[in-house]
């Protein structure tokens, strides 16, 4: 057994983190003892590696935040578990490991369905589901834009709006991004640049758009901000261009613009249960049924843990990183 390690953290993220053999405790009563299936490289794994995430575990540390497993022994006082049983595997646990063992009350049992397409999910979709609620009331047939279309939330974002009868604009940086991105039905797909507002309401007929998000910084910000309606609202939750955002004075003052960001941690810190289980219940729902899914680009073993950060780390994927033990 292997587990993804790293007892320090630095600018090249590969570099840090290493296979290392993996020895687990006895198994205590209210335990599981799980076979980890898959778990995904996010943006925010490379940028926990690096020290410039928000949240960083102390040292030495597992790499891995999100997936799912299947359920090998359980414990002597654990009822509503048994051994091969499909979980979620709790968020923040290091999951980029062979196995692992957790309290039971912490898995969640999932229904039948792709493995990799459910160990994505704890993360990026439900971002892409509040991001797309909770900041301005959308009707069917409303517009929303966003850049990094082409990123795993942009994707789940598209497929969402769709379910909801919205309308998506989708911004891209590379114009060899767009086919990708068309075929997960965006309505209109647009490579980013000045001129972007311009070719918004084209593609529009001049319809309003109330609500924008950004995941890139810098200039695509006030791209995006000069594209929304009056009042409109534009949410940000990334830099990968490694610039602060940028927007212009002209769309606060003169047409009422508001720039907000969203974190999913924090999310989770103020949401009650109730809310919690409602969000994912919708997407295990989407996601379980085929509806909402992911591109994968590629699948790394743990042996090759210093190759799959650096295929993560790296720009112009088609699609998301998985680790699969």
């Amino acid at each position: 057994m292997l587990k993804a390690h790293y007892d320090h953290r630095g600018p090249v993220p590969q570099d840090v983190i290493s296979a290392e053999p993996l020895t687990l405790p006895a198994l205590g009563a209210t335990q599981a003892r799980v076979k980890v299936l898959a778990s995904p490289i996010n943006p925010s794994d490379v940028l926990t590696l690096t020290g410039q995430y928000g949240m960083l575990p102390p040292l030495p540390a597992v790499g891995g935040n999100e997936g799912v497993g299947e359920v090998v022994k359980v414990g002597a006082e654990v009822k509503h578990l048994k051994a091969g049983q499909m979980v979620l595997l709790p968020v923040g646990c290091g999951t980029w490991v062979s196995q692992l063992q957790a309290e039971a009350k912490q898995l969640i049992p999932l229904p039948a369905g792709d493995a990799k397409q459910l160990a994505m999910m704890t993360i990026n979709p439900p971002t892409a589901l509040l991001m797309l609620t909770q900041f301005v009331d959308l009707k069917p047939g409303d517009w929303v834009i966003q850049n990094a279309a082409n990123s795993a939330v942009g994707g789940y974002l598209i497929q969402l709006a769709k379910i909801k009868g919205l309308k998506t604009i989708n911004v891209v940086r590379r114009d060899s991004a767009v086919d990708a991105v068309k075929a997960q039905g965006a309505d209109v797909v647009l490579v980013d640049g000045p001129d972007l507002p311009k070719r918004v309401a084209a593609a529009t007929n001049k319809a309003p758009v109330m609500l924008g998000i950004d995941a890139v910084g810098g200039a695509a910000t006030d791209h995006v901000a000069a594209s929304l309606s009056q009042g409109g609202v534009l949410v940000n939750y990334g830099m990968m261009s490694g610039e602060p955002c940028q927007v212009s004075p002209a769309s606060f003052v003169f047409r009422d613009v508001t720039l907000k960001g969203f974190w999913l941690a924090q999310w989770f810190q103020k949401a009650t249960p109730e809310e919690q289980m409602k969000v994912f219940g919708e997407l295990t729902g989407l996601i379980a049924s085929g509806q909402l899914t992911s591109r994968i680009h590629a699948c790394y073993p743990l042996e090759q843990i210093k190759e799959a950060v650096t295929a993560a780390a790296a720009g112009e994927r088609d699609g998301k990183i998985l680790i699969t033990p």
